[in-house]
């Protein structure tokens, strides 16, 4: 029997985060949490700290910035639930260490290796016995950014969103600290055409 796969997404500081806890806490006891934020900032230190007082001390913590769909099938029999915490950041990490390999220069078709991986990720997540809950930013309801590389960061985040919600069995917008069942929406929008 496989587990479902849930898809968070919101705005920065939308509630998401918590909500995909509270999500978490009530789908499983033996649960693995798989962050992907590196402390590379004082904020972000800041930011990871919150985030770990947070979390119940039964959860396993793994701190993983790039590796992610290895981990999932690998805890996928001895888990619950897996949490990962967060996809954008994630992404971010492989697009930084995809620039990093190739002498700092960023290019268009990077966008099509990262994707691919999202989708063994996604697929991963899908496949799995324990439920899998994947949190995500939206950005896609802000300003374009006006540099190639953050276009290229809000077009990667918004295809990747899009792969992992047409995996997901559930999947839920955060609007101020409330969520919205975008499947369910989604369902009786598209029964009216």
């Amino acid at each position: 029997m496989r587990g479902k796969l849930i898809f968070v997404t919101g705005g920065i500081r939308s509630g998401k985060s918590e909500f995909a806890e509270l999500l978490t806490s009530k789908l499983g006891h033996r649960v693995t949490y798989i962050a992907t934020a590196q402390a590379l900032d004082e904020e972000m230190r800041h930011r990871i700290r919150l985030h770990r007082e947070r979390r119940p001390d039964i959860w396993q913590t793994i701190e993983e910035p790039y590796r992610v769909t290895e981990i999932i099938r690998e805890k996928n029999h001895g888990s619950d639930v897996i949490l990962l915490d967060c996809l954008t950041l994630l992404l971010s990490n492989l697009m930084f260490k995809k620039e990093q390999e190739t002498g700092g220069d960023f290019k268009k078709e990077f966008q099509t290796e990262i994707l691919r991986e999202i989708g063994f990720l996604a697929k991963a997540a899908a496949e799995t016995e324990a439920h899998v809950v994947i949190v995500s930013n939206e950005v896609g309801m802000t300003l374009v950014s006006d540099n190639f590389l953050g276009r290229q960061y809000q077009e990667l985040v918004g295809k990747a969103n899009q792969i992992i919600a047409a995996e997901a069995d559930k999947a839920y917008l955060v609007v101020a600290g409330h969520p919205i069942d975008l499947k369910k929406e989604g369902a009786a929008v598209n029964d009216e055409f």
